[in-house]
């Protein structure tokens, strides 16, 4: 059955029946599809419309049916009346530039042309993703920038094609060429069967970078005094177990969360935590958290001098950081680049706000993430609008290729939103060896003018077209609303169908017609590109989901310890993925829960990075309770404290008040003269 718009043929409606369900190639292993066994798929062979005369008899016997756009088995088809000034593009579709289809929920398809398959080639792998798909979840929002938007327009490409020439595009019916990805991927480490969280998260985050901490951090205590000119009595340098069991706390803090960092400290049982208080004393806390610095504050560049970085107070940590992320894991084949939010309440300049996100206010950061597993390979800060040097150049395209660079040439499919995606920076990842898929603005350059919103006009759901040149394809479809997409790892003119949820029960006002015998329901056919970006465009949220279960560190007036915490939290999920994969999901020796989660990682780690540190006051306790058969032989002793009376700690306990110059110097506590000195001890 056909349905075409007045003067020309359009498309063309395929029909399926379970006649020919048989022989459906969608279940067979030489499935091109870079998707899940569950999705139905379909090779829609191209074909060109027949002579005008006709497609004039045909119309002419449509008439004489009566006009319905009814077939034999209730399918319809509509397609809007394009407008007077887009009769060119129109004509050009008709032409055999773009395809069209509407199919329904069965998985069979008969071809015209038998030897189509053998035509079109597409390089078969194993799949990116091991879950299931559902209903339409691709979110094709705008982003909310507009002066980066603008600079997709501005931006000039330096290939040598010229995607605005109008040859540029043509039919969507040539053969295209994938490479197949034969790179050795995965965690890189020589860590045994033995190894634990400590040594997973040290491949990420290294002892260096603790000792570089500490130094900085005593630098910047004394930089604060001179600067003041005051001393700070209650501040003494620290050394790296302190610093170690400092991060380890701020870990803990992220599973135990409480709205104020006094309250681990406070007397109540209920809410006071024993551990932090054997750990270190909340004023050491305090101290570390007011003086800890990465970088020196004494030769720090300001705005406008020569060297001067904004990112200078965390760049020791990008340093290292972003160096052993890169080397740990080797990238697979399917990548994902997206953007993440840092929520924050200090002030920097490049903090955005974007009123369509859940977080509208926050620091950005473009990342770089496996789309199977969630592992970030690498993480790139923005940090404002490009300088004058940097104007001729597109901000999403610098990201995207700043982020892949080391991976030309070994065929990895990267998978990006529509911020990033257009005809030149596809044309420069191809030419890398790099395919690449995601949606786009229609408005941007390079872009065929004929599947602009304006000349292809209104779709239906499942209906779409295409144009082709060479690997790149440009499709325009009708999900939950139009979209505009462009890659160059999908065959033109393959469609599919992911299943949705299951029916349970049969709709109140009829059966539902798109329900299998297995109950299964099934949603909007889509075409080959949107389908392998709702497949693999998940690494970045993966990674932000485990990163944004456990928060580490505590909200502050200073933008950099945001990043600070970000990358040690991102270092984390690193390594817990890491230690996953390199133990196929086996736990570590001296684990006896069932499964290993995130959560008994964090806190394990934290205890490893604690280990038996005690501060001064968790000593203090140590040493009282060892000492208390033989206080006095240890020292411990009944002597003068002060001349002002203090209240007797042991009274204190049982609820009395009673003062005294007398105590022990050794706990530090003023006791009576009394039996209060030998029962405290006790």
């Amino acid at each position: 059955m056909a349905t075409a718009r007045k003067g020309r043929e359009l498309f063309t409606i395929l029909e399926t029946s379970a006649d020919t369900e048989s022989t459906a190639a969608c279940d067979s292993q030489d499935s091109p599809l870079n998707l899940s066994a569950d999705v139905k798929w379909f090779e829609i062979p191209y074909r060109k419309p027949d002579s005008d005369e006709e497609d004039e008899l045909r119309e002419e016997e449509e008439e004489e049916d009566g006009g319905g756009g009814e077939g034999e088995n209730g399918f319809t088809s509509t397609a809007a009346a394009a407008a007077a000034e887009t009769a060119d593009a129109a004509s050009f579709i008709a032409g055999g530039g773009c395809n069209i289809i509407l199919v329904t929920g069965s998985n069979g398809l008969k071809h015209d042309e038998e030897e189509y398959a053998e035509d079109c080639y597409y390089s078969t792998s194993t799949n990116c993703s091991d879950t299931t798909s559902n209903d339409s979840d691709i979110d094709f929002s705008d982003l909310e920038e507009e002066e980066e938007r603008r600079s997709f327009f501005s931006f000039e490409d330096d290939l040598d094609e010229d995607c605005t020439s109008p040859d540029f595009w043509g039919e969507p019916d040539q053969v295209i060429s994938i490479e197949p990805f034969s790179a050795v991927s995965g965690p890189q480490h020589s860590l045994g069967d033995d190894a634990d969280t400590r040594d997973y998260f040290r491949i990420l985050f290294p002892d260096s970078l603790f000792e570089h901490m500490v130094e900085q951090t005593n630098n910047y205590a004394l930089y604060r005094q001179r600067r003041s000119g005051k001393s700070d009595p209650h501040w003494h340098p620290t050394d790296v177990r302190e610093m170690k069991a400092y991060v380890g706390l701020n870990i803990l803090m992220g599973i135990n969360q409480l709205p104020d960092t006094g309250m681990y400290w406070a007397s109540d049982i209920f809410i006071g935590n024993a551990g932090f208080k054997k750990t270190m004393t909340a004023r050491r806390f305090e101290k570390l958290t007011q003086y800890l610095q990465l970088c020196d504050r004494e030769s720090e560049p300001v705005r406008g001098e020569r060297g001067y970085d904004g990112l200078f107070k965390i760049r020791p940590l990008l340093d290292v950081v972003e160096n052993t992320m890169w080397d740990a894991y080797v990238p697979n084949r399917c990548l994902t680049i997206d953007k993440c939010a840092i929520v924050t309440k200090g002030r920097f300049s490049p903090t955005q706000y974007m009123s369509s996100k859940p977080l509208r206010k926050g620091l950005t950061v473009w990342m770089l993430c496996d789309s199977r597993s969630g592992y970030c390979h690498r993480a790139k800060i923005y940090v404002g609008r490009p300088s004058e040097d940097e104007a001729a150049a597109c901000l999403g395209y610098r990201v995207v290729t700043s982020l892949v660079r080391g991976l030309e040439g070994q065929y990895h499919h990267l998978f990006m939103d529509s911020f990033f995606t257009s005809v030149p920076l596809l044309q420069r990842l191809l030419r890398d060896g790099q395919y690449a898929c995601g949606p786009t603005q229609p408005g941007r350059k390079g872009y065929p003018e004929v599947l602009r919103p304006r000349n292809v006009g209104k779709l239906s759901q499942g209906e779409f077209y295409q144009c082709q040149r060479g690997n790149l394809v440009a499709t325009v479809t009708r999900d939950a609303k139009v979209v505009s997409c462009l890659s160059t790892n999908s065959a033109p003119g393959i469609v599919g169908i992911s299943p949705g949820r299951q029916q349970h029960e049969a709709d109140r006002d009829g059966e539902n017609d798109s329900i299998d015998s297995s109950g299964l329901s099934f949603g909007v056919p889509r075409p080959l590109p949107l389908l392998l970006y709702q497949e693999n465009m998940r690494g970045v949220d993966l990674c932000d989901q485990l990163r944004e279960c456990y928060q580490v560190g505590r909200p502050c007036k200073k933008w950099w310890r945001y990043f600070l915490w970000f990358y040690v939290n991102l270092c984390i999920v690193n390594a817990y993925i890491i230690l996953r994969e390199s133990r196929g999901g086996a736990p570590p020796a001296g684990f006896n829960g069932k499964q290993f989660t995130q959560r008994h990682f964090r806190v394990r780690l934290a205890q490893q990075l604690i280990g038996d540190y005690q501060g001064a006051r968790g000593m203090e306790r140590a040493a009282r309770k060892r000492h208390a058969d033989s206080p006095i032989e240890y020292g411990h002793r009944l002597e003068r404290m002060s001349e002002r009376s203090r209240r007797c700690r042991n009274c204190t306990n049982k609820g009395l008040r009673h003062e005294s110059v007398f105590g022990c110097k050794i706990c530090n506590v003023h006791l009576c003269r009394g039996g209060c000195f030998s029962e405290f001890h006790k």
